[in-house]
């Protein structure tokens, strides 16, 4: 907000830096301290804001609409809040893909709410795999906890570069945020792997999931000229999902 003689005028912060620039050397004066304002509000648009206080446990049964979730009162707080017990049961892997997540967000863990970090425990039955997914808001960085991984990542277009490594018993990767990434298991035993992310919810989405298993369902028409192949295999890849 600015005020300028006695009135209040409301400020939309501008996100194309070139037109930005261009304002500032076509506005008369008076408009300079506007500008600055606008500014300055452009550029915290491009940070992470840190956190206000020492923890905001969430509260899951308030009904607050926020990003996130709202703060519990910290008179409430107790240890429970920032403690989770769980990581060291193995997942069960009995399933199609041979492997199992066990997620530590702020929905396991109220204590993490507005400090941007998470966890994962990942089983690997043998040869079991995690799919190609990504993130959409986070970063992750996988260790090898026992057993061996393949583990690879895909680049952005048009470059579409494939990244992979095998990964050995307390070895590390990074999968870059937003990234379509998988792990398989290349041992003859089962693995095990923890991944730290950079988000409170780093979200996941499972390529074959959600092309193939969107509810309603896509159109096959638009998935086999989008894959090249006609439209009776698209919807016996949709069946499966």
């Amino acid at each position: 907000m600015y005020k300028s003689q006695n009135k209040t005028r409301r400020i939309a912060c501008p996100l194309n830096q070139t037109a930005l620039y261009d304002l500032f050397f076509t506005l008369p004066n008076s408009c300079f301290y506007e500008l600055v304002i606008s500014f300055c509000c452009w550029l915290l648009a491009l940070t992470e804001q840190s956190p206000l206080q020492d923890f905001c446990v969430a509260d899951r049964s308030n009904t607050v609409q926020v990003n996130g979730f709202a703060c519990k009162d910290p008179k409430m707080v107790q240890a429970d809040d920032f403690f989770f017990s769980g990581l060291y049961l193995a997942g069960n892997t009995s399933n199609s893909v041979g492997s199992r997540v066990t997620p530590v967000t702020t929905a396991q863990l109220p204590g993490l709410n507005t400090l941007g970090v998470a966890l994962t425990r990942i089983d690997y039955a043998i040869g079991g795999i995690n799919p190609p997914h990504t993130h959409p808001r986070a970063t992750e960085l996988l260790t090898v906890i026992e057993g061996s991984l393949e583990v690879g990542f895909v680049t952005s277009n048009p470059e579409n570069r494939f990244i992979s490594k095998v990964l050995s018993k307390g070895d590390v990767f990074v999968f870059p945020v937003g990234l379509i990434h998988f792990q398989r298991n290349a041992g003859m035993m089962n693995a095990i792997a923890i991944s730290a992310f950079s988000s409170q919810n780093p979200g996941a989405i499972t390529i074959g999931n959600a092309v193939f298993g969107s509810m309603p369902d896509i159109a096959t028409d638009v998935l086999a000229k989008s894959f090249q192949v006609d439209n009776n295999l698209i919807s016996q890849i949709q069946s499966k999902f």
